[in-house]
C-alpha cells in the first residue's frame, strides 16, 4: 500500500511548515522557544488536519531531543509508564534535553491515565506535547493543564490550503510524473473543511482517478469524483457546542438566514432533532418572552411535532420555527427578572411571608391572624387592589423591567396604571 500524499510531503523543518505564523513565524512563541532551547510542556488545541503531529515532530527534530509517541485511542496507563521509563533511561536529564512525549488525542485519556503523566512532567523526565481537537479546559485535568502551555492552532485559511496544494505538486515525486494544471480550487477547499490532511487526500484521490499524463483540476471534476463530503460535526465534541451556539445567537440576533444555515449544519451532521427543538423552546422564553408570547407556543408545538414526525419531514418544521423566532421581536426581561429574583433570595435569605398573604387552614392560624387582612383582587374595580405582596424588607423592589417593544410597552402601561409610582414603571 502506497504512503498517503499528506505523509509523503509532511514538513521536516520549521521553515517548510505552512500556516500558524503566530506560533512558528519569526516572532512566534514556538520559534522563540526553539531558538532559546527551552521547550516547555504544551498542548496543541485545534481542528483536525492543522499540523499538530507535524509540529511536535519538528520541535523534537530541531531541538535534538528523543521523541516518543503515543495515541490515546489505544494506549493505557501501562503504555504511558513504559514510555516514561524509557525516557528516564535515555539520559536526557544530564544533557538538558529531556525527551519529548507526544500524545495524540490526549482528550481521550481518562483521569487516571492523565494522572500517570503528572510526576514525569513535574520532575522533568519528559516534555509533554499533547494534541487535542477538544477544549482542554474541559478535557484535560486541572493538575496537568496547569503544567502545560496551551497553544491554539487555527483552521487553515484559503491561502494556506492553496499553498499546501502547490507544495504537493512541486515536491511529491509521484505528482511530478504528471502535468497537473490546478485550474480551480474552490471545490477542493470547500470539501476539505479547513483540514489540510483531508485536502491532500481528496486531491490525491482526484488526481489518481483522472487518466492521462496531463491533468486539469476543475471544480466540476472534483465534485464528480468525490461523491459525498462528510460534514464536519462532532455531536459529542466542541464542534457540537460551537454550532449550537452559533444557531442560538443567530436567532437571538434576528438573522433567519444564518439561523437556517446553522440549522442545516446540525441536521446534515446528524444532530438529535429533539435537541434542536428543545433549544428553540428555551430560546422562545429566554430571548423573546413577552415581546411575543406566541413564540413559546410555536416552539412548544414544534417540539411536539418533531417528536411525533421524525426525520426527514421535521427539518421543514424546524426551519419554520427557526425563521419565526429569528424574525420575532426580542426581550430577555423575564429571563433577567428571575435571575435578579434568585440573586435577591440568596442575598436576603428566607424572609417571612407577610401575614396577610399566609394560608390559614387551621383554627390556630386563623386566630393568629393568618390571611386576615388579605384583599381579594376580584372584589375591586378592574380586579385590582393596591396591597403589598413582597416581604416587608423588600417593599417596592422592582425585579421585572419590561423590554422596549410593542407588546411589553403595553405591559409597562398596564403596570404603571395599576401601581402608579410604586415600582417606577
Amino acid at each position: 500500500m502506497s504512503t498517503p500524499l499528506a505523509e509523503r510531503i509532511r514538513p521536516q523543518k520549521i521553515s517548510d511548515y505552512v500556516s500558524q505564523s503566530h506560533l512558528v513565524g519569526p516572532q512566534g512563541s514556538l520559534t522563540l522557544q526553539m531558538q532559546n532551547g527551552l521547550i516547555s510542556s504544551m498542548i496543541f488545541w485545534g481542528p483536525p488536519g492543522t499540523g499538530k503531529t507535524t509540529l511536535a515532530n519538528i520541535i523534537a527534530r530541531e531541538s535534538g531531543r528523543p521523541f516518543y509517541e503515543l495515541s490515546a485511542i489505544n494506549a493505557g496507563v501501562k503504555d504511558v509508564r513504559e514510555v516514561i521509563d524509557k525516557a528516564r533511561q535515555s539520559g536526557g536529564l544530564f544533557s538538558g534535553k529531556n525527551p519529548i512525549l507526544f500524545i495524540d488525542e490526549i482528550h481521550r485519556f481518562s483521569k487516571s491515565q492523565q494522572d500517570s503523566l503528572l510526576a514525569a512532567v513535574e520532575k522533568g523526565w519528559v516534555t509533554l506535547i499533547g494534541a487535542t481537537t477538544e477544549n482542554p479546559s474541559f478535557e484535560v485535568i486541572p493538575a496537568l493543564l496547569s503544567r502545560c502551555q496551551v497553544y491554539v492552532l487555527n483552521a487553515f485559511t484559503r491561502a494556506d490550503l492553496e499553498a499546501l496544494l502547490q507544495r504537493a505538486i512541486e515536491l511529491d515525486t509521484e505528482l511530478q510524473k504528471k502535468k497537473i494544471n490546478l485550474k480551480e480550487t474552490e471545490a477542493l477547499i470547500r470539501l476539505s473543511g479547513g483540514d489540510g490532511r483531508k485536502l491532500l487526500n481528496i486531491f490525491e484521490l482526484v488526481v489518481s482517478a483522472i487518466s492521462g499524463s496531463k491533468i486539469e483540476i476543475t471544480n466540476e471534476k472534483v465534485l464528480e469524483l468525490v461523491q459525498q463530503n462528510t460534514v464536519l460535526y462532532d455531536k459529542t465534541g466542541e464542534q457540537h457546542y460551537d454550532i449550537v451556539s452559533a444557531f442560538i445567537k443567530s436567532i437571538r440576533g434576528s438573522d433567519p438566514n444564518a439561523a437556517v444555515y446553522w440549522l442545516a449544519r446540525m441536521i446534515e451532521g446528524g444532530e438529535d432533532l429533539k435537541f434542536i427543538a428543545r433549544r428553540m423552546l428555551i430560546l422562545a422564553s429566554e430571548d423573546i418572552g413577552n415581546a411575543n408570547p406566541t413564540a413559546l407556543i410555536m416552539a412548544n408545538n414544534t417540539f411536539q411535532a418533531v417528536s411525533t414526525i421524525g426525520y426527514p419531514e421535521s427539518r421543514i418544521i424546524l426551519s419554520q420555527c427557526a425563521v419565526y423566532l429569528a424574525s420575532s421581536a426580542k426581550s430577555n426581561a423575564s429571563y433577567m427578572a428571575i435571575g435578579k429574583a434568585q440573586a435577591l433570595v440568596k442575598q436576603t435569605g428566607d424572609l417571612p411571608v407577610p401575614i396577610h398573604l399566609r394560608n390559614a387552614p387551621t383554627k390556630l392560624m386563623k386566630e393568629l391572624g393568618y390571611g386576615e387582612e388579605y384583599q381579594y383582587a376580584h372584589d375591586y374595580i378592574n380586579n385590582f387592589i393596591d396591597q403589598e405582596y413582597l416581604p416587608d424588607a423588600l417593599q417596592n423592589h422592582k425585579l421585572y423591567e419590561p423590554g422596549n417593544n410593542a407588546r411589553e410597552n403595553e405591559l409597562r402601561t398596564f403596570l404603571k396604571n395599576r401601581w402608579k409610582d410604586k415600582y417606577g414603571y
